[in-house]
């Protein structure tokens, strides 16, 4: 048999195993990735790796074996978006692991999702009680959705028909300290504003800015260079020099 033939079975058959065995191990597995992600990391960079190191085996092959991979990763990810069936075998579909505080241990079993699996992604989402827990989705990502109970969930401005302003992304005006024109023009404003801006707070040179940005409400935050910062507190448990006695 010729060899690129039998590359191209050997690759059709590793890629229809890999997404088979994906599916078995459950959602947990996955690590936020659907599963031709999944399968084009773990497999391309297994036939790179191999690439590089393989000095007997001729350089095509493996080069042959990647365009394979990759074409079919394409038409897997073509496929589930045009196709339903197709985009529920490679992509799962989201299950519902705790209903109303109740988990559901049926369907856990069913992904091999165990509870340690499910405390550790609650903590993640701030719901360290699963008596608080109204919904909780495991997505076809390997993501953890939670919905807590109304008693116990945030109080928003819109709980409180309270109106807000508009908050937006604040925009960059200085970075390492050369100016943004275009965010500038965007938000109408001229290098003389900017400066005169920047003399308030006792910067003569743009030189001096590290950072500069505008928020929504026209405030400009200011990160100098040079932090004149007097103590800086350590977060680790490393403590210099000798132990107290």
């Amino acid at each position: 048999m010729n060899a690129y033939l039998e590359i191209l079975i050997r690759s059709l058959g590793a890629f229809a195993g890999v997404i088979f065995i994906t599916r078995m191990v459950g959602k947990s597995q996955v690590g936020g990735m659907n599963i031709a992600e999944w399968v084009n990391g773990v497999v391309i960079g297994s036939i790179a790796a191999s690439l590089t190191t393989d000095l007997k085996t001729p350089a095509g092959y493996y080069i042959f074996a990647l365009l394979v991979f990759m074409t079919l990763t394409i038409v897997a990810e073509w496929a589930g978006i045009k196709y339903r069936p197709a985009h529920k075998i490679l992509g799962d579909d989201p299950t519902v692991v705790v209903h109303n505080g109740v988990i559901l241990e049926g369907n856990m079993c069913k992904m091999r999702y165990t509870v340690d699996d499910l405390t550790s992604q609650l903590r993640q989402k701030n719901a360290f009680n699963i008596a608080d827990v109204e919904y909780a989705i495991a997505e076809p990502n390997g993501e953890l959705s939670v919905l807590l109970k109304s008693r116990v969930a945030p109080v928003t401005p819109q709980d409180l028909n309270v109106s807000t302003k508009y908050k937006g992304i604040p925009s960059e005006l200085v970075v390492d300290g050369v100016i943004i024109q275009q965010n500038l023009k965007q938000n109408n404003l001229d290098e003389d504003w900017l400066l005169g801006e920047l003399q308030k707070q006792g910067i003569q040179s743009l030189k001096e800015v590290f950072y500069a940005s505008l928020d929504s409400d026209g405030n400009l935050y200011v990160d100098k260079k040079q932090d004149k910062i007097t103590y800086v507190q350590d977060i680790t448990d490393k403590l210099p020099g000798r132990m107290p006695q």
